[in-house]
């Protein structure tokens, strides 16, 4: 296990390849990031805007996703407000809202003055499809992922709206599996890190009808490319700077969480609508010995606000806090017990970079400071 020179990113990441310099995928994209003309950018993504614009849709101009948090709203803000598009906002329900999401969510519509469509899966079957992915692959929200992409595109195939905006391309921007260069298509979203090669199909038994998972169902490509369909990665024409866009959208009505940073988190306002990702973000640390704090010192790094020296220590302080805040919301919501629960933990954890220490495990090769000791573990 070896950690980037530059960040604190670990090559346990799938799809991390460190460099000559210990230098990670996204560290190298910072670079690269550095190199764009990011006017010639917003040009191009101005002469798209017209185009969308002349051709006078009957009803929307676009889709945006959102949640409410920082990043969405944001997006949101530029296509509706700086460019003036006909924009419908669509959500995928959370099925355990925090009191901030709910809040954050109404304050941006109202904000934005958009309107808004939020769907709803089916809470048995979503419930079910979780379950086993928590079970089976140790990771939960494969279920949100799968939704969130198929069930925005088909809601742009229903309202024959011919322009869908995303956020950032994540293995572009963090460091993954699927792309080491920017791009601004994102038609083919279905594919990218977070959903792993595999369909709702995978997950499905006897006891879950096909009728029930028409949402977690990507469209054929050909048939968008029919419709007229763009989707595109906004991140690929805009800058992205996730800290940026709290900046702006706190003034407009985004709170951060109430009672602070969640347990192995060191910021306030990452990913706090809802509260079912937490137990899925953790797993990570399981398998690859990363999670919240590294994940957010990373990108405090990579936007030159943190050194790589403060991060050590962030991350060795917050690394091995249990997100205990909705661990109980999480069993019964997914009808576990405490022992299904740690057995998971046991399947998932990964031992060639853990070793028990009496009763208690700990990381093999935790992160250190370059003048501590090498990079190399």
């Amino acid at each position: 296990m070896r950690y980037c020179s530059n960040c604190v990113m670990p090559d346990t990441k799938p799809g991390v390849v460190l460099d000559e310099r210990g230098y990670c995928n996204a560290c190298r994209t910072k670079e690269l990031k550095a190199s764009i003309d990011w006017t010639a950018r917003f040009e191009q993504l101005s002469e798209l805007v017209a185009e969308i614009k002349a051709a006078n849709n009957p009803f929307y101009d676009c889709i945006v996703a959102v949640s409410g948090g920082k990043d969405s709203w944001y997006q949101a803000l530029i296509l509706a407000e700086r460019f003036g598009l006909k924009t419908l906002c669509v959500t995928l329900a959370t099925h355990l809202p925090t009191t901030e999401g709910i809040a954050n969510l109404n304050n941006m519509i109202k904000d934005l003055n958009v309107d808004h469509m939020k769907i709803t899966l089916k809470p048995s079957v979503f419930r079910e499809i979780r379950r086993r992915c928590f079970l089976r692959q140790g990771e939960p929200n494969w279920a949100e992922h799968c939704a969130m992409f198929a069930s925005v595109v088909n809601t742009a195939l229903i309202y024959d709206v011919p322009l869908v905006i995303w956020g950032e391309d994540i293995a572009f921007e963090f460091g993954g599996l699927q792309r080491q260069e920017s791009k601004p298509s994102a038609l083919a979203i279905d594919k990218n890190d977070l959903v792993k090669g595999k369909t709702i199909f995978d997950w499905l038994d006897d006891d879950i009808s096909k009728r029930d998972v028409f949402f977690y169902q990507y469209p054929d490509y050909q048939k968008l490319k029919e419709a007229g369909i763009k989707s595109i990665y906004l991140g690929h024409y805009v800058k992205w700077d996730g800290r940026k866009h709290y900046n702006v959208v706190k003034e407009r009505g985004f709170t951060g969480r109430v009672l602070g940073p969640l347990s192995g988190n060191y910021i306030d306002y990452d990913n706090i609508d809802e509260k079912l990702c937490e137990i899925n973000i953790w797993f990570k640390y399981l398998k690859f010995g990363f999670w919240r704090s590294t994940d957010q010192c990373c990108y405090d790094i990579w936007n030159d606000r943190l050194s790589r020296d403060e991060a050590v220590d962030i991350v060795l302080r917050l690394s091995d806090e249990f997100p205990r805040e909705y661990f109980h919301d999480f069993l019964r919501f997914h009808n576990l017990s405490e022992q299904e629960f740690w057995d998971t933990v046991a399947k998932f954890r990964n031992k060639t970079i853990w070793e028990q220490a009496g009763e208690r495990w700990r990381m093999k090769y935790p992160v250190s400071k370059l003048s501590q000791s090498v990079v190399n573990q």
